[in-house]
């Protein structure tokens, strides 16, 4: 049988009885897409100039002649206790210098992130699993494979290399000088090596996205914000259900997207090949079926579509969480927000300090109550211009006239709502810095809210409330349109502002369900992906998302970016 290099060389050298198959070609170009990449780019110094191939090909060889299984079966050594790197550290935190304890012996796992020999005898390993490190002291002396000699144990040393995964088992112990270690008692197991080189940086952005599985190696920052994400849902699940709210799941395709004035994608099933089906837009409208079916505080985290543009905060797909309450008002929704943003700015900070050390902590005002504007009072302020009676049939052309009287470039597609919607983003979002209510927006902008008429503007405006922070959106409030007959003229008034963006349409479904009551309810939206923006100290919705955006995603089938590898 032909050694394991022959199959993973890039001239794909096979013997004549093996002949290259379409499918192995294929196999191997993905297998090197990253390998055979490796090129410097303007902004990396000191790359590596040697071929990615030929160094596999030599590792590859070094491994086969130790004679090692390069992938075993993974089988937990019963004769000692398996930790977490994380646990390992935990449990033993209070070792004083010098201290070996008395315990059963420790197993941990993980990937070698550095190799250092001291002697022919002496070697030290640092693994990392699930982002904590552990230092393994590996002593021939201490070492229970006494036939084994220097010259065979400096060779293992020598054939690891940075990236290889391994087991180690030993005795806990922190050193003299204060590192918490595993004194190794066997020679270390390779569970499976690493075939590439690996970076000890990556620095271009689209190089990182696309090698996300390098990136997360190499870069601790981008790894932390993963696991921040993480904890920041998970502290939003923990706050809903300790106020006696309760986690749903509602469908993602219907026939209808529903919940939002966007853009959404459609798709065909195969048992409704005659229709198309629509991916969400937002939960809401389900959310709200079921209040009226008798969930009274109810919430959902999952995906949303927009088949709409990606840019640095921006992107088709992305997470949110909503929750909707029974017989609350704005005012319950902006102290509960309060409350809630609060508490995820000082528990983040809290993690960066003690878990999460690459990330910085969150300079935000969390003084409460958090102020507000008033969308259309400030606005003509700042305009030094009161805007049209917006319920008047040329209140379009009005608002548009303000636009040219101020040298302000039109938006496409200049309906009111979104011109309204550009009058917010240049004059009441940049006074948004630290966290700021922008409440009562007019009734065009919310047409699933609950509206009324302003004592001061005399114009028509939703219950609403969207809270801003840094001059970006973080969360959207309002009371819930209860009334089937005020909900059916909203939806009449939006078709008019219908374009290729706003598919607007009349749910007769959702109207027909609330003709069955739905009781006075506040609604609450938050994007986690900005979320997870704000408090992570980062400005791409790339660096929040596992994989980048959706250009990232759709590129990774068309083979890897280049690998820059510093030294």
């Amino acid at each position: 049988m032909s050694s394991l290099h022959q199959y993973l060389r890039p001239t794909l050298r096979f013997r004549a009885s093996r002949p290259c198959t379409a499918a192995a070609s294929a196999s191997y170009l993905r297998f090197y897409s990253i390998a055979q990449g490796l090129a410097s780019k303007e902004d990396d110094t000191n790359v590596t100039t040697e071929t990615s191939p030929s160094l596999n090909d030599r590792r590859t060889e070094a491994l086969q002649r130790s004679g090692q299984d390069l992938y075993p079966r993974f089988v937990p050594d019963a004769t000692a206790r398996t930790w977490r790197t994380s646990s390992f550290s935990n449990r033993f935190a209070s070792l004083v210098n010098g201290e070996t304890p008395d315990v059963p012996q420790a197993a941990l796992n993980g990937r070698v992130r550095s190799v250092r020999m001291s002697s022919s005898s002496l070697a030290f390993i640092d693994i990392v699993h699930d982002g904590c490190s552990v230092q393994g002291v590996c002593d021939l002396a201490r070492i229970s494979q006494n036939s084994i000699s220097s010259t065979e144990f400096r060779d293992l040393f020598r054939r690891m290399r940075k990236g290889d995964i391994y087991y180690m088992k030993g005795q806990p112990h922190r050193t003299k000088r204060g590192q918490l270690s595993l004194l190794v008692t066997e020679l270390p197991r390779l569970l499976s090596p690493c075939l590439h080189e690996m970076p000890t940086a990556l620095r271009d952005p689209e190089t990182r996205i696309r090698n996300r599985h390098v990136d997360f190696q190499v870069n601790d920052r981008a790894a932390q914000i993963l696991r921040l994400r993480s904890q920041i849902i998970t502290r939003i699940r923990e706050y809903l259900q300790a106020k006696g709210y309760l986690e749903v799941q509602t469908p993602i395709m219907a026939n209808l997207a529903g919940g939002a004035v966007a853009r959404p994608f459609q798709t065909h099933a195969v048992e409704f090949s005659d229709r198309h089906i629509e991916l969400r837009t937002a939960p809401e409208i389900w959310l709200k079926r079921l209040v009226l079916g008798g969930f009274e505080r109810i919430f959902e985290i999952g995906p949303c579509f927009r088949n709409e543009g990606i840019d640095k905060i921006h992107n088709p797909e992305f997470t949110t969480c909503e929750f909707y309450t029974a017989y609350a008002n704005l005012e319950y929704l902006t102290e509960v927000t309060e409350r809630l943003i609060s508490e995820l700015i000082t528990y983040t900070n809290q993690l960066s300090l003690l878990q999460l050390p690459s990330l910085s902590t969150c300079e935000i005002s969390i003084d409460k109550p958090f102020p507000r504007i008033d969308f259309i009072e400030d606005l003509q302020g700042l305009m030094n211009a009161e805007l049209p009676d917006l319920k008047s049939p040329d209140a379009e052309a009005g608002v548009t006239q303000m636009f040219h009287d101020n040298g302000i470039p039109l938006p496409e597609s200049a309906t009111l709502p979104r011109l309204l919607d550009r009058l917010a983003s240049k004059y009441l979002e940049p006074l948004c810095q630290k966290p700021t209510w922008i409440t009562h927006h007019p009734e065009c902008l919310a047409p699933l809210a609950k509206s009324f008429i302003d004592r001061g503007t005399k114009q028509r405006v939703s219950a609403r409330a969207e809270l801003f922070i840094g001059g970006k959106e973080v969360v959207n409030t309002y009371e819930e349109e209860n009334s089937p007959f005020e909900q059916r003229r909203k939806f009449e008034e939006q078709i008019k502002y219908r374009n290729d963006d706003n598919r607007a349409n009349i749910d007769e479904d959702y109207l027909e369900a609330l003709e069955w009551g739905l009781p006075p309810t506040g609604g609450w939206g938050c994007g986690i992906d900005r979320l997870v923006m704000l408090l992570s100290g980062t400005d791409r919705i790339n660096d929040v998302l596992p994989f980048g955006n959706l250009r990232n995603v759709v590129s990774l089938g068309k083979g890897g970016r280049d690998l820059v590898v510093s030294q």
